[in-house]
C-alpha cells in the first residue's frame, strides 16, 4: 500500500545514514523531502505539517549532534512518530454490553462493506470464538443480500434470511430479535451505501443505529481512494459517529496516505485491514508493523503469523527433524511451494521482509510473477514418486517428459532442479551446524527462502 512512500523515504534516509554527522540544515533539507513524499502519498496537508513539526522538534537538538549515528536516530524518531500518528496500541472490537451486541458497518458503495462484513464475521468466529449473525440491510443494490448470504455459506457464518419488500429498519429489528432468541453473541449489520454521501443515506444509517444501539460503528473505506477517503471519514464521523475504521484493498497499488490521515482527522482508530480477496484476508491493524513497513523495515512477526496459519505444527516438527538430518526431497520442496501460495501473493510476502522496496524492485527485474509458484508445483507434480525422491535419475528424456506433462519447458525444469539443489545444500549445512546453525541459516536465507527468489541473490 505504501510502495511509493517507502521508496522515497528510503532514498532520503539512505543518504542521511551515510553521513557521519548532521547539522540542523541537513535535517531540515531531509524533512522537506519527507513532507513532499507524504503529500505525494495523499497524506492530508495539516497532518503532514503536524507530523514534520513534531519530528523536527525531536530531531534537532543536543542528542542528535552528539549521536554516533545521527541518521539512524532520525529514522527512529520518524518511526516512533509514525506509530504515534497511527495509534500506539491495537484496538480490538468492543463487546461490552448484554449479548447480542451489534456492529454497524457503514461506508460508500464499492468500499467493500459486504465482503468485509463476512470477513469480520469469520474473524470473530475463529479468533474470538463467538457466535455471529450476519444481516444485510442493503435493499437497493441488486443481489446485495444474496451476496452476503453466499459469503456466509463460504465462511460458515449464519446469515439472516431476506424478506422481499422489508425495509432496513425492520430487518434490523428482526436480526436483533433473532439473535436474542437464539443466543448469538454478535450481530453484524451490513448497511447500504451510496456513490456519494447524501441526506437519505445518513438518515437511514442513523435510524438503524438508534434501533441496534451498536457497540461499534465501523467505517469501511477503500485505501485506494486517497483524499476522498479522508473526507468521507470526516462526514460519517460528524453525522453518524464512528468508533473505528476498516481499510480495504490495502494490498493494491495505493499511495496509502489515507491510512495516515484518517485516524488524525477522525480521532478514531484503524481496527482492521483488508489484505486480499479471500474470506480470511482480514488483519488486525498494528501501527508498529505498518510504520516498519513504510520505512522498509518489513514485518517479520506478521510473516511468521501467516506461516503459522498455513503450516501445521506437527508437519513443521517433522520438517525440522529432516533438516537436522540434512534430508530434503523434491516432495518437501513441493510442500513448501504450496504453503507459500497459501500465505498470499509473492509481492505481499516480499513487502513483509526487511528492505522490501529493493526486494520488490529485484523481483520485478527478475520477471517473477504470481504464476511462478504454480508452474514450479506443476513441474514437481509431473514427476514420479521415485523421481521426486531421487532427483539424480532425472536425465534428459525424463526432463522432456516432465516439461511436456507440466506445460513448461526443459529450461523451466532445469531451473527448479537447480533451485532444489541450492536449497538441499543449505539444509545439509544447517543440519551439520545443529540447532543454532539451523536458526542462523534460516535467518541468512530469509529473503531467498521464498521459492523462485534465488535469482535475486
Amino acid at each position: 500500500m505504501f510502495n511509493a512512500l517507502t521508496e522515497k523515504l528510503g532514498d532520503v534516509f539512505d543518504r542521511l545514514k551515510k553521513r557521519g554527522s548532521l547539522t540542523e540544515a541537513d535535517v531540515d533539507a531531509a524533512l522537506r523531502e519527507v513532507r513532499v513524499a507524504l503529500l505525494d502519498a495523499d497524506v492530508a496537508l495539516p497532518v503532514a505539517k503536524d507530523f514534520i513539526a513534531k519530528v523536527r522538534t525531536l530531531a534537532v537538538g543536543e542528542d542528535l549532534l552528539r549521536s554516533i549515528s545521527p541518521g539512524q536516530l532520525v529514522v527512529k524518531i520518524v518511526h516512533d512518530q509514525l506509530i504515534e500518528m497511527l495509534g500506539n496500541e491495537p484496538v480490538g472490537i468492543n463487546y461490552t454490553g448484554t449479548p447480542p451486541v451489534a456492529i454497524l458497518m457503514v461506508g460508500l458503495q464499492g468500499s467493500g462493506k459486504t465482503t468485509t462484513s463476512a470477513k469480520l464475521g469469520l474473524h470473530i468466529t475463529k479468533r474470538e470464538k463467538k457466535k455471529v449473525l450476519l444481516a444485510s440491510l442493503d435493499v437497493y443494490r441488486p443481489a446485495a443480500q444474496q451476496q452476503l448470504a453466499t459469503l456466509g455459506e463460504q465462511t460458515e457464518v449464519d446469515c439472516l434470511s431476506s424478506v422481499i419488500g422489508e425495509k432496513p429498519t425492520a430487518i434490523t429489528q428482526r436480526a436483533m430479535q433473532k439473535a436474542k432468541l437464539e443466543a448469538y453473541d454478535v450481530v453484524i449489520l451490513d448497511t447500504a451505501g451510496r456513490l456519494h454521501i447524501d441526506t437519505e443515506l445518513m438518515a437511514e444509517v442513523t435510524q438503524v443505529r438508534d434501533i441496534a444501539k451498536p457497540t461499534e460503528t465501523l467505517l469501511v473505506s477503500d485505501a485506494m481512494t486517497g483524499q476522498d477517503a479522508v473526507n468521507v471519514a470526516r462526514e460519517f464521523n460528524e453525522k453518524v459517529g464512528i468508533t473505528g475504521i476498516v481499510l480495504t484493498r490495502v494490498d493494491g497499488d495505493a499511495r496509502g496516505g489515507a491510512a495516515l490521515s484518517m485516524r488524525q482527522v477522525t480521532g478514531c482508530p484503524i481496527k482492521f485491514l483488508g489484505v486480499g480477496e479471500k474470506t480470511d484476508a482480514l488483519e488486525t491493524f498494528q501501527a508498529e508493523r505498518i510504520a516498519g513497513s513504510i520505512l522498509g523495515m518489513g514485518d517479520i512477526v506478521g510473516l511468521v503469523e501467516k506461516a503459522q496459519d498455513v503450516v501445521d505444527a506437527e508437519d513443521a516438527e517433522k520438517m525440522a527433524k529432516k533438516m537436522m538430518k540434512g534430508e530434503f526431497t523434491l516432495e518437501d520442496m513441493a510442500t513448501q511451494l504450496a504453503q507459500v501460495r497459501k500465505m498470499g501473493s509473492l509481492e505481499g510476502l516480499m513487502g513483509m521482509l526487511p528492505g522490501a522496496a529493493k526486494a520488490k524492485k529485484q523481483m520485478a527485474e527478475a520477471n517473477l510473477d504470481e504464476k511462478l509458484l504454480a508452474r514450479q508445483e506443476a513441474i514437481i507434480g509431473s514427476m514420479t514418486k521415485k523421481e521426486r525422491q531421487r532427483p539424480k535419475i532425472l536425465n534428459g528424456s525424463r526432463r522432456k517428459r516432465i516439461a511436456a506433462g507440466s506445460g513448461t519447458t526443459v529450461q523451466d525444469v532445469n531451473k527448479v532442479l537447480k533451485q532444489y539443489k541450492q536449497m538441499s545444500t543449505m539444509m545439509k549445512k544447517m543440519g551439520k551446524m545443529g540447532k543454532k546453525g539451523m536458526m542462523r541459516g534460516l535467518s541468512q536465507m530469509m529473503p531467498s527462502n521464498i521459492p523462485g527468489m534465488t535469482k535475486m541473490r
